[in-house]
């Protein structure tokens, strides 16, 4: 819903950086950086103390920088790929699996089986979201739809602007780290919108294709 509006925005914060990496980091190697920390940050989310859960919102925070760094390297290098596109998306889905699956194995001891049962609930309106916009690009692909989609040309793949995209996701995120005690509320708030989100694209996709 935000990244539209927010893109520009981070374009602009990401030139200058990515103009000081882009002589010496390989696009594909910042992407495996990005999801280094993620790996870092979900397993600093294991922990309970105060001090680890200030890390892994480090983490958090600056694996997304990274994470919009790469494409902005690879632009300015003139090295922008399919290939790119593909590893950053596979990267950002292990890691928005692995975080909230750190978290809910911290939290586990206070919270039990409401933690996992809502864990797999937001893991699972995951697998759904996913199936609705990622065979919905492909078709808009083969029909020369990508414009109506909203996403612009800074993404590799395109889809309907949703309630929940890049920039929510990362606030969520943010939530969860902060606020482990919530879990579950926020878990289910996350699969809510996720899910009206899904609803979203279907209805698009009935009333454009």
């Amino acid at each position: 819903m935000l990244d539209p509006v927010l893109r520009p925005a981070k374009d602009r914060l990401l030139r200058p950086l990515a103009a000081g990496v882009a002589g010496w980091a390989h696009p594909h190697a910042i992407t495996a950086v990005g999801g280094a920390l993620g790996v870092g940050c979900a397993l600093l989310c294991t922990q309970v103390s105060p001090a680890a859960r200030g890390a892994a919102l480090a983490l958090w925070l600056l694996s997304r920088v990274v994470d919009g760094l790469d494409g902005a390297v690879a632009r300015r290098r003139g090295e922008a790929s399919d290939l790119g596109g593909y590893l950053d998306i596979m990267v950002d889905f292990a890691v928005y699996a692995l975080v909230p699956l750190g978290l809910a194995y911290g939290a586990a001891p206070g919270g039990g089986i409401a933690v996992w049962g809502s864990l797999a609930a937001l893991l699972a309106s995951f697998y759904v979201n996913s199936a609705s916009w990622m065979y919905l690009a492909a078709v808009m692909e083969k029909r020369g739809r990508a414009r109506l989609s909203g996403g612009g040309p800074a993404t590799s793949v395109v889809m309907p602007t949703g309630i929940v995209e890049g920039t929510e996701t990362i606030l969520l995120y943010v939530l969860y780290i902060m606020l482990p005690a919530a879990l579950v509320p926020l878990f289910a708030l996350s699969v809510a919108l996720v899910l009206a989100t899904t609803v979203q694209r279907v209805v698009w996709a009935v009333r454009t294709l």
